[in-house]
């Protein structure tokens, strides 16, 4: 009886902390997110590992595929400018779905207005940081 309730203990405890990862995991992304649509560069900033890589695929002028990079400073930089500022607060889309968490890294896709991001976050002194984002018009095109 006793080895049982150590058991159920151990595990309501593993679940709590899980519970307080996945919440740190979601509000990283939702500062992202809210940032972005708030031209507020610091909540950005605070969001992103400053080697952060975004990627999506472009098409050229002659019509091939390619990837577009940004890093985390031009992000940062496109947030202040107020370059998704401009959607009404209507429009202001935010869902997180938090695909996996795995020790000290976590998968999530972000849905916001119009796009789609595929971020993956690590754990790094203390606080969840956003390091990769491959993303893509939620239209597909």
């Amino acid at each position: 009886m006793r080895l049982t309730l150590i058991l159920i203990s151990s595990l309501l405890i593993a679940g709590s902390a899980m519970a307080n990862e996945e919440d740190a995991i979601a509000l990283t992304v939702f500062n992202y997110m809210q940032g972005w649509y708030t031209g507020n560069a610091a909540q950005m900033e605070w969001s992103l590992h400053p080697d952060l890589a975004k990627r999506t695929i472009g098409t050229n002028t002659r019509g091939q595929r390619h990837l577009h990079n940004m890093g985390a400073m031009r992000l940062v930089q496109l947030t202040r400018s107020g370059a998704g500022a401009g959607m009404p607060a209507a429009k202001q889309f935010k869902e997180v779905i938090i695909l996996d968490v795995h020790g000290d890294t976590a998968s999530v896709k972000a849905i916001m207005h119009g796009w789609i991001d595929y971020i993956h976050l690590v754990h790094l002194d203390n606080r969840w940081l956003i390091v990769n984002v491959l993303w893509d018009l939620e239209d597909g095109s």
